[in-house]
């Protein structure tokens, strides 16, 4: 009725309103009085009743009379008319991962959502993925931003076209009332989000009564952080910290948030207040206003009609255009800009809730229509010099101003056209940032920065992005208007180049440092912005003959216009060779020089592609143009960064380095040293060659130096020429040999990149990553890498840590110059000592010749006439004099070594022009001025090389002269078309082979010594194996190779059979323990010592830890009380929670170890971060020498030796059968009861102890009838092991229960049980696990540290009261033995046997105790009370294993075995004794489940015995090649057990048969057998990290579909997946956090506490990394085990590439947790990484 009556009262009065004379004014009469009365009651509303009032008296009437009948039944019959649209448009959060393709993506900007790239085409190509920034949108549907594939098989129209605008669907009445409704309030809208009075209302909204309520409103800055804002809020508005914490949320998520509600004075005050304390802090005080009651109430529902108008306009194509043409129309006044244009303008002033509603408005309706995308992106570039500088003054990020939504319209090609063509929208960009650095200029209209404002000139640079944006897809066919608009923007840009063309000039200090340093990241953050872009324009000019040319002649005339560092003195000629040049003095090292020149390479990249295109045939006279001029500046910048390299600008300090580094550095080059180059190289095309030389000599500084009128005795000027000289030869030799330039010679850009990937292979093996950072990127962010690099490199995989390598082809090192252009100092360093060492390697000379360069183009092939002018000619042979003299400080190695290249590159191309010529057409004549010039006084570049060729002092150039001297023959062989001359080949040959001669005689000396070396180092590691091998002697026992050690000495006859008997651990046939001297070595003080009971302990470093690596019950830990009734007495078998004892096997005495620690604790409390560490508290501290994380000792026990007495053995063997051994044990308990008059512990009544007399047979035993089958005198230790046995229990107590040390606690010695048995299981589950054999595969650590931890374990009672353990024992022995049993004993469902197995074994010597002495069980006794009870335990583990067991799968050929009939008649039995027979069970199915169940406790038993005792174990043991059959007899045998384990049942019979009725009649099995309570199954379930899908975007996937469970909002998340159970969490938020003993912790520290005890492992989806934890405070990160195709991770998806699961890695990180070095990894990584800023852990 309520529903009927809604839609009623909605009805009439949309038809009230449209019957109105003026509909406007009804609907606002109609919200005057209602949206004050839902959004500013007194009483406060909850958002849900609020929500519900406004939908029922506001939006549904609304909606009525949008369609004029029932908005349901109007919604129906739009749907039925619509179709599904083609542009998908959701916008992204920040976080959500986007993809692109860089296969098909026009630009990088163009991105898919997640699900639409699943369903694409392109995720079979070469994909990218990164975190969004928030505000793009899916550009899924736009055929203009992919070449194939546009649509998602979501958003497929069935045939792609092109994005049209729908043609409107609506019927003309339904647009017609969409259009005044839509009219009416985005009106409304747009008045209310851009109104700024916060006590009045506009005069038609105004009530007739003004009530005085009002609100203090705080908004959002970007000044104050969180504390702040909640210490104002608690100090000003007496609020809680929890509320305080509230409201700072959502104002950071909101924008603003009113914190207080009443009258117009209490507001003012809390406004005051919020003011003052907000100023203490900051000096800048928090924005807050006063808003009446009225205002903020149309302020609020104008947001909220702002997400209506989307979900209206996702309802039709038809609204969508109703609303872009009301949003769009032009305002009456005329003046005023229309609504949506308003709302942009006022943008920078509205709080980031109303932005978001606005933003994400003009995404769902203008941006999906392409008309109205038009429109929109026209009005957008009217204002969008206001826009940028609004923004500029906004404190806002820039993902939520509207400057953000230039990508979304400028990137659309044809639209970016239309916009250069209508509004110039180039002009526009490049006027805006102009008028914006305006304030940066100097007298001379060159930018100047000094004392710049960052944050405000990173927001201009954004600006550049736009101009990006603009250029970035060149058009394919140029209208006039296009041409004319487009070379109007060019000249506007060359504007902004001349403002940088000689800024930031610097003159060389003479005398002091400079006092500051001058500021220059302006400078070249404004030169990397510029990079692209000046690439594109160049780009768009080439793709038009008459664009370039004009552009061209623009650019030249715009440079002769620069006056940047002019010269201050007139021409004058200088000489040299007889040649003159007539040109005005520079001196580099004494005026001002600036490395900033962006019009000359912009000319010289024009220049290129004149050239490259053939335009260059229509410039106008291109002789006329002074290429000495144009080569000038870039000369001097070449010069500069020679002699910062030659450490003449020491003085300039770090500034200038900083600059000449960026300016060759792979991020600057492209447009800087390498168009530089390129100008000179033009410049050396077209000048006469000699003047050319002559003028870098000069500019060099080192004309009068070669002209011989120069000398100087001062020592650093002499260093400063030689390294001038370096610098000067370098640069000829990169002059005419760098070619590959597209255009400079035939090559492409792929040639291109293939030369810069060899070079940068030459210097080492490279990973993707690097090579990638070492190549230029294009506009699109792309290398051009993947195309080439199969052709010139091999890919080495990676292990299962590094990452892959490439490494170059052999056949490509031909193509290696040791000159490379691109080589920094360090990486040429390399590249040489890499590249002669391979050749030595291969047996060849070391001789790194230049290589055959291709052709120059016919512009530039003048240049090789540098070759064969005189003034090189005069170079080299200067410089080759200078070493002939040999006069030690008038030249260097390296100056000859470049001499040798350029001779070696003129020789090259005499012989490449000689052969693809006739001898008469080539002109080169280099090598015949080589011989000539100077050969008169024996001083020709010829005879010189002859003459430096014996130098010693050049004996690493020696096979490089040799190769020249050699070309020289080819050459002149050439000339005169012969063969090279035998004389020749004598002369070579001669001094070649006495060369070979001094080599080989040199290889052999150098090898000796190696040798000699080698000794010397084999001897000290074999002295230190020795001295390891002696300390850790017990590291290498047990071995397969040691298996006659426990053969006693007393055999006749020692053949395998009697052998095979030995190898028994237990029982009357058990191995005896052979007499072992273990002496190790303390890693602290490095003295030996013997490992003896009575003298100083040795300890062993260990690391104690709670462990769920086992549980069976993950998830679903309880704190310790309710880890079972009984727990720790009896281990549960869920194994919920362990303590794990592990050790890294490093030895210390006990006084060392004490005086370690004390000095870490000492020392560690001072350093910084420390605690993340170490925790001190608990006794933390890093082994000496290995690092890893300890938290106690456990002190070394030696083994008992022993000879069995068999005869002995057999006597009572024949009396104590387990009848009477269990009679005997049940006297000695009632006794030991009576005796300690233990009234708690009662035996069951009468009738029980009638059962006991049937149970134990005739002939009561008494209580002393234990000690007459032997006794001894229990063990004597020495004080100091018997202190640590202390130490170690007491930890294991601590941090095993999580309770305070108590050494007293009763608990105590169960600990040490606990943990010895569970740090077996643990190991027998790696075993088993990585399918090692149980004995002999183990690390010598583990090996170690359980040997110690079991001796620990069995020699802790004898620090303990004996009552005490002899109560405990009582208590286990209850479970096995009803008769003992007390009211609350566990049923066998409820008990870990194996536990129960080490604590009976281990406390079952404390029964011999009696009052005046200490006693103990002989060996003979303690063999049979350790069989009987692991015979007993095995009994009532098999019945364990039945009675959980369902699933008995059928057996192929199972035939009738005595083993068959014992198993099936146990079945038998258990199924009567419970009721609970599973019909049709084959009795073969039963024997192999039961042997299956209890075969990991027979393993683990086997290991326990085996240290315990020392015994050697059976052959089979140490094998993995035995079948589980093999393995289960050899268990057996060691394990003194019938190798048919159900005989045991035959054999005991009369003890089982009265036990079976007992133990399966449990109420407790009863209950579970009825499928009431879980039960664990056996084996049990071995645990393994969850399995990850093989592809990353799957998770991602998985991550963009997660649901916080505690918020609903949008913001970004962390999702986090745990890798011990697969739950996923929300992680570093705050609507997760929860309390931890009273402390807030995030949700991955909460969840670590209940699945791993405090210890996790979590892969952050997101960020691609794994998270390691181990407690509140401590974690670290580690690589995720996700690679991409070159073998690298990519944490935080930084290079995006497709990434697969490495199955190695995460088979590694298994093993890091199945083997508890979660903790050591931890605290490795942080010893390793200093950490300054402690992280949070506790908050992941």
């Amino acid at each position: 009725m309520a529903e009927g009556e809604k839609s009623l009262d909605g009805l009439e009065l949309s038809k009230e309103w449209l019957e109105a004379p003026d509909s406007r004014v009804a609907l606002l009469c109609y919200l005057k009085k209602q949206v004050p009365q839902i959004f500013c009651l007194k009483k406060e509303l909850s958002p849900q009743e609020e929500e519900e009032l406004m939908q029922s008296r506001l939006l549904h009437p609304l909606e009525c009379f949008l369609f004029g009948e029932d908005p349901q039944e109007g919604l129906e019959k739009l749907k039925q008319g619509n179709t599904s649209p083609q542009l998908c448009g959701r916008v992204f959060k920040e976080g959500e991962t986007v993809y692109s393709c860089r296969d098909c993506a026009i630009d990088p900007t163009c991105v898919l959502c997640m699900d639409c790239f699943q369903d694409s085409v392109h995720k079979s190509h070469r994909y990218k993925m990164h975190a969004s920034s928030g505000g793009g949108f899916c550009d899924c549907g736009d055929v203009e931003a992919w070449k194939i594939g546009p649509c998602c098989s979501k958003h497929d129209p069935g045939a792609v076209t092109a994005m049209v605008t729908d043609e409107c669907v609506l019927e003309p009445e339904l647009y017609e009332r969409a259009e005044k409704l839509l009219r009416v309030l985005l009106h409304y809208v747009t008045i209310f989000l851009v109104w700024e009075e916060n006590f009045e209302l506009p005069s038609e909204l105004e009530p007739r009564q003004k009530e005085n309520a009002y609100y203090c409103v705080l908004y959002n800055d970007e000044h104050h952080s969180y504390d702040h804002v909640i210490y104002t809020l608690q100090r000003s508005v007496n609020c809680d910290q929890a509320e305080a914490q509230t409201h700072t949320a959502l104002i950071d998520k909101e924008g603003r948030r009113a914190v207080k509600r009443g009258p117009l004075r209490s507001c003012q005050q809390a406004k005051d207040l919020i003011r003052s304390n907000s100023e203490h802090i900051s000096l800048q005080p928090l924005r807050v206003e006063i808003l009446h009651a009225a205002v903020m109430a149309h302020q609020t529902f104008a947001l909220r009609l702002g997400s209506w108008f989307q979900k209206i306009v996702s309802y039709s194509a038809g609204f969508r255009q109703a609303f872009c043409q009301v949003a769009l129309e032009p305002n009456r006044d005329g003046d005023c800009p229309c609504l949506i244009s308003r709302l942009m303008l006022h943008d920078a002033r509205m709080y980031k809730g109303a932005r978001k509603i606005v933003h994400e408005l003009i995404f769902c309706s203008m941006l999906m229509e392409t008309e109205f995308k038009r429109l929109f992106a026209i009005e957008f570039t009217k204002h969008y010099k206001q826009l940028q500088k609004d923004f500029i003054n906004d404190d806002h990020e820039r993902s939520i101003s509207i400057t953000a939504l230039s990508v979304q319209i400028f990137t659309v090609p044809t639209l970016a056209r239309q916009l250069i063509e209508e509004g110039n929208v180039i002009k526009v960009v490049v006027d805006t940032v102009m008028e914006l650095l305006h304030e940066h200029l100097d007298d001379n209209n060159r930018f100047f920065f000094l004392g710049y404002n960052s944050d405000k000139f990173a927001r201009i640079q954004a600006i550049f992005n736009d101009l990006r944006y603009i250029l970035i897809s060149k058009p394919t066919v140029w209208t006039e208007e296009l041409r004319r608009q487009f070379l109007d923007g060019f000249k506007i840009f060359l504007g902004l180049l001349k403002c940088m063309q000689g800024m930031e000039e610097v003159k060389r200090q003479f005398g002091q440092h400079i006092a500051v340093e001058p500021e220059w990241e302006a400078g070249f953050s404004l030169q990397i912005q510029l990079r692209h872009i000046l690439a594109m324009f160049q780009d768009w000019c080439s793709s038009d003959d008459e664009i370039l040319l004009l552009a061209f002649k623009e650019c030249h005339k715009d440079l002769m216009q620069c006056n940047n560092q002019p010269f201050r003195r007139e021409a004058t000629d200088y000489y040299m060779c007889k040649h003159i040049l007539h040109v005005r003095p520079y001196k580099v090292s004494q005026e001002p020089v600036s490395i900033h020149l962006p019009i000359s390479r912009l000319l010289a990249g024009l220049y290129v592609l004149l050239c490259r295109t053939g335009a260059i045939e229509y410039l106008d006279n291109p002789e006329s143009y002074d290429y000495t001029f144009l080569a000038e500046h870039p000369l001097r910048c070449v010069v500069l960064a020679a002699q910062v390299s030659a450490e003449m600008w020491r003085r300039n300090g770090l500034s200038l380095v900083s600059q000449v580094y960026y300016y060759q550095d792979v991020k600057c080059r492209d447009e800087m040293y390498d168009k530089d180059i390129l100008m000179l190289q033009i410049a050396a095309s077209k000048m006469d060659p000699n003047h050319f030389l002559m003028l870098i000599l000069l500019r060099f500084d080192l004309f009068d130096y070669f002209n011989g009128s120069s000398s100087s005795k001062d020592q650093d000027e002499q260093i400063q020429w030689n390294r001038l000289t370096e610098e000067m030869l370098y640069l000829l030799i990169i002059i005419v040999g760098e070619r590959y330039v597209p255009g400079i010679s035939q090559v492409t850009r792929e040639d291109v990149t293939m030369r810069e990937v060899v070079h940068l292979l030459c210097i080492e093996p490279m990973a993707h990553s690097s090579l990638v950072k070492g190549l230029p990127e294009n506009e699109s962010h792309e290398t051009g890498l993947e195309t080439v690099i199969t052709k010139v490199a091999t890919f080495r995989k990676p292990g299962v840590s590094g990452h892959g390598l490439y490494e170059v082809k052999k056949e490509r090192l031909v193509e290696f110059n040791p000159f490379f252009y691109h080589y920094s100092r360090s990486q040429h360093s390399k590249a040489e000592e890499s590249q002669k060492k391979r050749r030595s390697h291969e047996g060849n000379d070391k001789a790194l010749h230049p290589p055959v360069s291709p052709a120059f183009c016919p512009a530039f092939s003048n240049i090789v006439r540098l070759f064969c002018c005189d003034i090189i000619i005069h170079i080299l042979r200067r410089v080759l004099q200078r070493a002939a003299e040999d006069r030690t400080t008038h030249w260097t190695e390296a100056m000859i070594q470049r001499a040798l290249h350029l001779i070696g590159q003129a020789l090259l191309e005499e012989k490449t022009q000689l052969e693809n010529n006739t001898v008469e057409e080539v002109t080169f004549d280099f090598s015949l001025k080589a011989h000539g010039m100077g050969s008169e006084h024996g001083k020709s570049v010829f005879l010189l090389l002859l003459k430096i060729k014996t130098l010693p002092s050049l004996e690493a150039q020696k096979d490089m002269i040799k190769w020249v001297l050699q070309m020289f023959e080819i050459v002149k062989c050439l000339r005169e078309k012969s063969s090279p001359s035998a004389s020749m080949s004598v002369e070579t040959t001669k001094p070649e082979e006495s060369a070979q001669e001094k080599e080989k005689a040199e290889r052999k000396r150098k090898a000796e010594a190696a040798k000699l070396h080698r000794q010397k180092i084999m001897a000290q590691m074999s002295a230190m194996q020795k001295n390891f091998i002696e300390s850790n002697k017990m590291l290498y026992d047990n071995m397969p190779d040691s298996g006659t050690q426990g053969e006693p000495v007393a055999t006749s006859e020692s053949c395998d059979m009697e052998q095979r008997e030995l190898c028994v651990a237990i029982g009357p046939h058990r191995g005896s323990t052979p007499a072992e001297r273990e002496v190790l070595t303390c890693i602290l003080c490095q003295e030996e010592q013997e490992v003896v009971a009575q003298a100083p302990a040795m300890v062993l470093t260990a690391c104690v830890q709670r462990s769920t690596v086992l549980t069976q019950c993950r998830g679903k830990i309880l704190p310790n009380t309710a880890d079972g009734p009984s727990y720790p007495l009896i281990m549960p078998p869920e194994l919920a929670v362990g303590t794990h004892t592990g050790s890294c096997g490093h030895v210390m005495h006990a006084t060392c170890w004490q005086k370690y620690f004390e000095a870490v604790q000492n020392t560690t409390r001072n350093r910084l971060h420390a605690e993340l560490i170490i925790d001190l508290e608990n006794g933390e501290y890093l082994c000496p020498l290995c690092k890893s994380l300890c938290n106690t000792v456990v002190p070394l026990i030696p083994l008992e030796p022993l000879m069995f007495n068999y005869e002995n053995a057999e006597i009572i063997g024949q009396h104590l059968t387990m009848p009477r051994w269990i009679q005997i044990l049940s006297a000695r308990i009632k006794g030991l009861k009576s005796v300690t008059q233990d009234n708690d512990c009662t035996t069951e009544s009468d009738s029980a102890d009638g059962d006991k007399m049937a149970l134990c047979g005739e002939g009561q035993p008494d209580f002393r009838s234990i000690l007459s089958y032997g006794v001894q005198e229990p063990r004597k230790f020495s004080d100091s092991i018997a202190d640590m046995l202390v130490v170690c229990a007491t930890t294991v107590h601590r941090v095993g229960l999580q309770t305070s040390p108590n050494e007293l606690c009763p608990r105590v010695p169960l600990m040490a049980w606990n943990t010895c048995a569970f740090t077996i299981q643990a190991i027998e589950n790696i075993l088993q696990e990585e399918e090692k054999s149980l004995f002999g595969a183990l690390q010598n650590r583990q090996l170690a540290g359980l040997k110690a931890i079991v001796q620990f374990s069995a020699s802790q009672r004898l620090k303990s009261s004996q009552a005490i353990i002899q109560r405990h024992f009582t208590d286990m022995v209850g479970v096995l033995l009803p008769v003992l049993s007390r009211k609350n004993t566990p049923s066998l469902l409820e008990v870990d046997f194996f536990h129960l197995l080490v604590g009976l074994v281990l406390s079952i010597p404390s029964l011999y105790q009696e009052e005046a002495v200490d006693l103990q069980p002989s060996a003979v006794s303690s063999a049979y009370n350790h069989m009987h009870i692991l015979h007993l335990v095995t009994i009532a583990h098999m019945v364990q294993v039945l009675l959980t067991s369902t699933d008995f799968n059928p057996v192929a050929g199972g035939e009738e075995t005595e083993e068959v009939r014992a198993a099936a008649e146990l079945y038998n039995t258990v199924s009567q004794h419970t009721g609970r027979l599973i019909p049709d069970v084959p009795a073969c199915s039963v024997a192999e489940r039961v042997k299956r169940g209890i075969e990991p406790f027979l393993r683990c038993a086997a290991l326990f015995f085996n240290c315990l005792t020392g015994v050697q174990p059976p052959e089979e043991l140490f094998s993995t090649s035995v079948t589980s059959q093999g393995e289960m007899g050899a268990l057996c045998s060691y394990l003194a057990l019938p190798s048919n384990v159900f005989q045991l049942f035959q054999e005991h019979r009369d003890t089982v048969n009265p036990l079976l009725p007992r133990w399966c009649g449990s109420s407790a099995i009863t209950k579970a057998l009825k499928d009431k309570t879980q039960t664990v199954r056996y084996p049990r379930v071995r645990n393994r990290l969850i399995d990850l899908p093989d592809d990353y975007s799957a998770l991602l996937n998985q991550a963009s579909h997660f649901q916080c469970p505690k918020s609903t909002d949008d913001e970004r998340k962390h999702p986090t997946l745990c890798l011990f159970c697969g739950t996923m969490l929300c992680s570093q938020s705050s609507c997760c956090l929860s309390q931890l003993d009273g402390e807030d912790v995030g949700a991955c520290t909460a969840h670590a506490a209940t699945c791993g005890a405090g210890v996790g492992m979590f892969l952050r989806i997101r960020e691609c990394e794994i998270i390691l934890m181990a407690s509140k405070t401590r974690g670290s990160t580690y690589p995720a085990p996700y690679l991409d195709d070159y073998g690298e991770t990519d944490p935080h998806l930084v290079r995006g590439n497709p990434l697969h699961l490495c199955p190695e890695r995460y088979r590694k990180l298994n093993q890091l947790w199945q083997q508890h070095c979660i903790l050591e990894e931890i605290a490795r990584s942080l010893e390793v990484v200093n950490v300054m800023f402690a992280f949070e852990w506790q908050m992941l």
